[in-house]
């Protein structure tokens, strides 16, 4: 239960003064987007800052005013000029006003209401107007002026008037309204920052740093180093941090079991693998095995690059962990993956007398009463799905140790599900990402958990030739992958992201097909997300097998792919992706003994970040270089993709800008709960207050858990 003294704030914005219907519609599309049947609430009306600042100061006259910038004149009002008005033609509506130095002007309006604008501008008053100034025509005008008031009502004009990040049909004026109604409903609350820090960085009170920003007395006062937005900001990370070490505190709390095994079955399959591990590997391997020896919770974190080998990593662990005597599930985002994990894992496993199933979707009536049976008889020993697994009624014999694959597409909540599937205590946990994530983020998201590294390539491994190439010369591109398919070799094209949405990504990947099937005929094929699971898995089996030599894709091939002998990328559009996901799309080539190339085709004129991140991507094939590239030219809201990633998307903070900031926090919390493990100690509730105000109150309800 949220605390009574925080309901104002999280109550809807209709509950302020002169938000109607169709403002709050406007408001939430604006501070509460992406949450379906969401309505915005006074806090995410107080956490949507100010960008700028405009002086409204008096303009000693018209003669000195500047075009193009914010003009306050003191005016007399001398002529109406009616345009075309509401229903007649679409001149605009002017009024003429002059000032005493005798210069003048047009206040133009558009699609204006006469009867109102001669109330509000009556022929011979005196107002102060305060606009932007332009020319048209060699003539003086102020189109819709931002505030009209009678002279002696000069006190309801803003001097100093944040400028906020608007959505269409929503003025700065009504936001600014909204948020002055806002602001008195933030409740006095009790400090949770220690006095001698507050006081070492001369920071204000909570409720005086929200005040401060939506109030500003300066420019600097909205800077990212204002004393107000850091504090708002070390706040944030604050509870984000203490939230992490909660989960973290409590999960391991919770006994684990010692899961030790002579290594037979992993001796087996080593001697069944075409290649020696890597050193990465077999560090990682060592941290895996240490972790699931202790009596303690395994919760930890398993980073490779695109092509690291992470796969096999997860597999040895799984058969020493079949070994011990429990069994072991490999949980992946996409039946498309699911599947090609079970194609790599099979045969290795098999050659170890263990056995494997998968369970998706596709498995049904009697195929999958048959696999619930073995599961719950313990006649299997890996079972590979995907979420569909831990969201039914699915009983494991003895489920010991989890393997979640591309981490990044489930967050906290998946994380503690999963485990609570285990018998008893619950299932020891490793999670992989082939998405290298820089160390800030790692820290953001992944807070609870430890982390391995896989920052080696296999041998024999062969970098990836990249080329950067405008989409004008796309002929040129289409000559050279028909060369290289009369050669055998195979290709990946994949079609732009059009915006956030999937019909429209469709759409371009449909168009692409059909102009490159003229060309290619029936050796060109198509996937895309709203693509039928066994259509899909017939495309990419006849890539596989050959019978495909150009497969048409959106970004549903982005993770996982295996198709050694595909030894060309194409990436239309490469200056609409991430770096993390160019890197990504380019690690599906180079499997094999091909030379192999990826093409980024780009449409001119790049910006200056694009440029930037197409040519870290010619220069360097290290994920986790390319990771802190992203981060620094993106920020951390966008880097995964905040809102499918799991990671925190935060309001205030910001990454890289605010690490320092992020390390006093993670250290911090850690001290706060060595100190106080429960947080019922005298100084707990403000510490609880934080949590709620920053919605991380999972952790709250994990404490009551026990």
């Amino acid at each position: 239960m949220r605390p009574p003294r925080l309901n104002p704030l999280f109550a809807t914005v209709r509950a302020l003064k002169g938000v109607g219907p169709k403002v709050e519609g406007l408001l939430t599309k604006l501070v509460a987007p992406g949450h379906q049947n969401a309505h915005a609430r006074v806090i995410d009306l107080l956490w949507h800052l100010p960008t700028g600042l405009i002086d409204r100061a008096l303009t000693p006259n018209i003669a000195t005013a500047k075009v193009g910038e914010i003009a306050t004149l003191e005016v007399t009002v001398a002529e109406h000029r009616p345009g075309g008005g509401r229903r007649g033609g679409r001149a605009p509506y002017k009024v003429l006003v002059e000032d005493d130095s005798g210069g003048a002007f047009d206040l133009v309006y558009f699609n204006a209401d006469p009867n109102y604008l001669k109330r509000l501008l009556p022929v011979g008053s005196r107002r102060l107007v305060s606009g932007q100034l332009e020319a048209y025509d060699g003539w003086l005008q102020m189109p819709h002026p931002d505030h009209v008031v009678a002279v002696d009502g000069a006190g309801n004009l803003p001097l100093l008037e944040p400028t906020y990040p608007l959505t269409t049909g929503l003025s700065n004026t009504v936001l600014r309204k909204a948020i002055g109604e806002a602001l008195p409903q933030l409740p006095a609350l009790p400090e949770w920052n220690d006095a001698e820090f507050l006081a070492k960085h001369a920071w204000p009170t909570f409720g005086e740093a929200i005040t401060r920003l939506h109030e500003p007395k300066s420019d600097a006062d909205l800077s990212l180093t204002s004393p107000a937005r850091l504090r708002l900001a070390y706040d944030e990370l604050l509870a984000n941090q203490l939230a992490l070490a909660v989960i973290r505190q409590r999960l391991t709390k919770r006994a684990g079991r010692s899961l030790v095994a002579s290594g037979k079955f992993r001796k087996a399959i080593l001697a069944n693998l075409p290649f020696e591990l890597t050193g990465a590997q077999m560090r990682s391997l060592a941290e895996i095995d240490a972790d699931l020896k202790t009596p303690h919770r395994m919760l930890r974190l398993l980073q490779g690059d695109v092509g690291s080998g992470k796969t096999v990593v997860a597999l040895l662990a799984m058969v020493n962990a079949v070994e011990a005597g429990v069994q072991t599930a490999l949980m992946a985002p996409t039946e498309l993956l699911a599947r090609q994990h079970l194609q790599t894992i099979s045969p290795l496993a098999e050659s170890a007398g263990l056995r494997v199933a998968i369970l998706t979707g596709r498995e049904r009536g009697r195929e999958r009463e048959e696999i619930l049976t073995a599961l719950q008889d313990g006649k299997i020993d890996i079972l590979i799905g995907t979420h569909a697994l831990f969201q039914e009624a699915i009983a494991f014999r003895d489920l010991g140790l989890v393997v979640i694959d591309e981490q990044h597409r489930f967050g906290v909540h998946q994380r503690l599900a999963l485990q609570a599937k285990g018998t008893g205590s619950g299932a020891e946990l490793l999670v992989m990402t082939a998405t290298p994530i820089p160390r800030t983020l790692l820290l953001t998201g992944y807070g609870d958990m430890d982390a391995s590294r896989l920052d080696e390539k296999p041998p024999g491994r062969k970098p990836v030739a990249t080329r950067t190439v405008p989409l004008d010369r796309l002929d040129e591109v289409v000559a050279g992958i028909t060369r290289a398919v009369s050669q055998g070799s195979q290709v990946y094209w994949v079609c732009p992201l059009v915006a956030e949405s999937e019909m429209l990504d469709l759409a371009a990947a449909e168009e692409r097909y059909a102009a490159l099937k003229k060309h290619f005929g029936a050796k060109v094929g198509l996937v895309h997300g709203r693509l039928a699971a066994k259509e899909k898995d017939r495309v990419m089996a006849a890539f596989a097998a050959g019978d495909i030599a150009v497969l048409v894709s959106t970004t549903v091939i982005e993770v996982g792919v295996d198709i050694p002998n595909a030894s060309i990328m194409i990436i239309e559009h490469a200056e609409r992706f991430g770096l993390a996901q160019l890197h990504q799309l380019r690690g599906r080539v180079g499997r094999g003994a091909k030379e192999s190339s990826c093409v980024l085709l780009y449409r001119q004129p790049l910006s200056d970040t694009a440029r930037e991140r197409l040519n870290v991507l010619r220069r360097t094939e290290d994920g986790f270089v390319i990771a802190e590239e992203d981060l620094r030219l993106r920020g951390g809201g966008e880097v995964l993709g905040t809102r499918q990633s799991g990671m925190p998307a935060f309001r205030i903070a910001r990454l890289p800008e605010d690490q320092t900031l992020l390390q006093t926090a993670r250290d911090t919390a850690r001290l706060i709960l060595a100190r106080d493990p429960e947080l019922k100690g005298k100084n707990a509730e403000p510490l609880r207050l934080l949590l709620y105000l920053f919605e991380r109150d999972d952790a709250i309800k994990l404490m009551r858990a026990g």
